[in-house]
């Protein structure tokens, strides 16, 4: 019984990858960008500041990005190394076996559709206050799930019917969807930044810790969620031109990029308005509105609504990946991988997803079960982190193109950061994450053990 049979290293998917090669390192990059900005910038950092940072909140960002840095540089490395559309499950196959990847992919399935749906719920409050603002109402019945009294949530449904249509189009229009709302968020935060500029007032930085030390440490831990998404740059390695060069860059440059927005945004800030006034859903737009810049507010909704679709879009389109490259795998029915062909994208499993996402986002009460986007996501950088470690040390001769800097510390500081945030978890979350998890490890000796490739190669060798 071999639970940890393993994938070559030198068994590259990307040779025999039937998706289409289009990507670039700046559609990589802008990819990264578009996942990681979202719900954290136009939210996040007004609850984190009002409630535990104050003006300190950008140590919080500075000491979260420097986590995330350690995970994104040993991803940087693995993507570089091993490629493939499966990103940390990949990774997991080639340095701990298949067992191991199948716990890490059946997490990231976990992460992503959650994710995707949790942020559609969001999306859906901004679109119904921007239809508002046009003068056309839906019934309440029409914008909430029934466990907030509704009947469905018509426009979370909607945009997902809408991205699993664009998403089965192909990568290259998804990418230039994503680059056109990219560029709109971009251009609503460095608006912001203009006009934030000349309205400081450095009193409302002091005091700067008025929550002390244990304040920044407990922020950093809920900021680090807002840099969630650059591993879904990873996904893409089967479709980039050039991935050995592009994904390193793409996922360490989406994550400087974002990092410098979110320290400078959080600054500006908490220098216009007192920290205090911070503890709402919309602290950047309410900030523009206290100062009288009504336009500019609205525009920064806009902004947050290109966000969140972004958001959407990458996450969705990494939760198809990796179902893509599990299948492919044997660990899933192979029959879901089949790809379309004019478009050279996995059709049937994009429109499984975008089903089973819309009926989440439509009725499904998510506030429970937002938290285990976090253990999930935690779970899977631990495993990239070692995965740099243990393949360092045990494939040492194997071909390199990027090098996780200062080994073996940058993994081990990655590792344990991420063990610290995740058990600073609620307990029940942690609970929920080990249930998820039992119900994975019974399909896949079920399934996955008796027909994924490399068992189906060894009964022919023994044979």
């Amino acid at each position: 019984m071999d639970l940890f049979r393993k994938k070559e290293l030198g068994a590259d998917d990307n040779k025999k990858s039937v998706l289409k090669k289009c990507l670039t390192a700046r559609d990589l990059t802008l990819m990264g960008i578009g996942a990681i900005i979202g719900a954290g910038i136009f939210v996040l950092t007004g609850i984190v500041a009002a409630t535990h940072a104050g003006p300190a909140i950008i140590l919080c960002y500075i000491i979260a990005g420097c986590a995330c840095g350690f995970a994104a540089l040993s991803y940087a490395e693995l993507a570089a190394m091993i490629g493939g559309c499966g990103s940390a499950y990949g990774y997991a196959y080639a340095g701990f076996g298949e067992l191991i990847a199948w716990i890490v992919g059946w997490d990231l399935l976990l992460e992503y559709t959650l994710s995707v749906a949790a942020v559609a719920v969001g999306w859906s409050s901004y679109a119904a206050d921007f239809l508002h603002t046009i003068k056309i109402h839906l019934p309440h019945e029409l914008l909430s799930s029934p466990a907030k009294g509704g009947w469905i949530d018509l426009p979370a449904v909607t945009i997902i019917v809408l991205l699993t249509t664009l998403l089965m189009i192909g990568v290259r229009s998804t990418s230039r969807v994503n680059g056109i709302m990219v560029a709109v968020k971009l251009s609503v935060i460095f608006l912001f930044i203009v006009i934030a500029t000349f309205e400081i007032d450095v009193a409302n930085w002091h005091p700067f810790f008025p929550f002390g030390w244990t304040g920044v440490i407990q922020g950093a831990s809920l900021i680090f969620f807002a840099y969630i998404g650059f591993d879904a740059v990873s996904t893409a390695a089967e479709e980039a031109l050039n991935p050995q060069r592009d994904l390193p860059i793409g996922i360490i440059g989406s994550l400087i990029v974002c990092t410098v927005l979110y320290i400078i945004v959080s600054a500006l800030l908490t220098g216009i308005v007192h920290y205090s006034s911070l503890d709402l859903g919309s602290p950047i737009s309410n900030a523009l509105l206290t100062l009288g810049f009504k336009l500019a507010a609205g525009l920064i909704s806009i902004g947050a609504v290109a966000g969140l679709t972004t958001v959407m879009l990458v996450l969705f389109y990494g939760l198809t990946r990796i179902l893509f490259a599990m299948a492919r795998d044997g660990l899933l029915p192979a029959a879901i991988a089949t790809t379309h062909p004019r478009f050279h994208t996995p059709s049937l499993i994009i429109a499984l997803c975008g089903f089973l996402i819309a009926c989440l986002a439509a009725f499904a009460p998510l506030d429970l079960l937002a938290e285990l986007v976090n253990v999930g996501t935690l779970f899977a950088f631990i495993i990239v982190c070692s995965g740099v470690l243990y393949l360092r040390y045990q494939a040492p001769e194997y071909h390199r193109p990027f090098k996780t800097p200062g080994m073996p510390y940058t993994p081990i500081l990655g590792i344990l950061s991420c063990l610290y945030l995740m058990i600073n978890l609620p307990g029940i979350t942690l609970l929920r994450f080990v249930s998820w998890m039992a119900v994975g490890l019974i399909l896949y000796w079920a399934y996955g053990y008796k027909y994924s490739n490399l068992a189906l190669k060894s009964k022919k060798t023994q044979n």
